[in-house]
């Protein structure tokens, strides 16, 4: 099986693709583990990753880099971040999370991943987690909530990142509205702040979800 690093980081494996395991020998959501000329690779999930299905969906701007700092809001149990925490080994990936559930079930990841920092915090209050992060290169924002663009928008305005990526959940938001129309209602207000550098469908991998590709002006 042929290795190809499609972004850095990210490595294609015929019709999937996968991370460079920084934890060898620990898995997150019992995922494949591949054993290549002496490096571990995890296959990245695009029916449990958004990141991954979006890469799968034609994703030609990747943001991320070895160095950089991540904040992720809607960390969850940790299966996209966890990846991203192979992808940018040196920086860190600033978990945020209002589940306590999802928290319990993050907090063993971050134990043996430790460039994840985890946050028990609500994402609408960025100005309560503020102080825990350094700085901020990219924020990832999976959070099914109504005000989902707005969520981006107030943690943009304190964290000040070069990019962001937004997955927009068209049934979170109103259920009723097609979904075409809510994307582009949420998309519009990121406009005089961001760029879209493209936005992609992600069906087959998840039904009425977009992810939103940006860059700050």
């Amino acid at each position: 099986m042929a290795v190809k690093e499609l972004f850095p980081g990210v490595y294609g494996f015929r019709r999937n693709i996968a991370s460079l395991n920084n934890t060898p020998g620990f898995r997150v959501y019992d995922e494949k583990l591949i054993k290549k000329k002496g490096k571990e690779y995890r296959l990245w999930d695009p029916y449990r990753s958004k990141l991954s299905a979006a890469v799968l969906k034609g994703l030609k701007s990747f943001p991320f880099r070895e160095d950089s700092n991540v904040l992720y809001l809607g960390a969850s149990s940790g299966t996209t971040p966890s990846h991203l925490s192979d992808v940018c080994f040196r920086g860190f990936v600033y978990c945020v999370e209002l589940s306590r559930r999802m928290m319990r079930e993050l907090m063993p990841v971050t134990m043996k991943k430790k460039n994840m920092i985890p946050i028990l915090a609500d994402a609408n209050r960025p100005q309560e987690y503020m102080h825990a992060i350094s700085s901020v290169d990219v924020i990832y924002q999976d959070v099914a909530q109504k005000n989902q663009s707005e969520i981006l928008l107030k943690n943009a305005e304190y964290f000040r990142p070069e990019h962001a990526l937004l997955l927009i959940k068209a049934r979170s938001i109103n259920a009723v509205e097609s979904p075409k129309k809510v994307f582009r209602k949420e998309i519009n207000q990121l406009k005089n702040d961001f760029t879209v550098l493209e936005t992609i469908d992600l069906r087959p991998y998840d039904k009425d979800h977009v992810l939103v590709n940006l860059k700050r002006k």
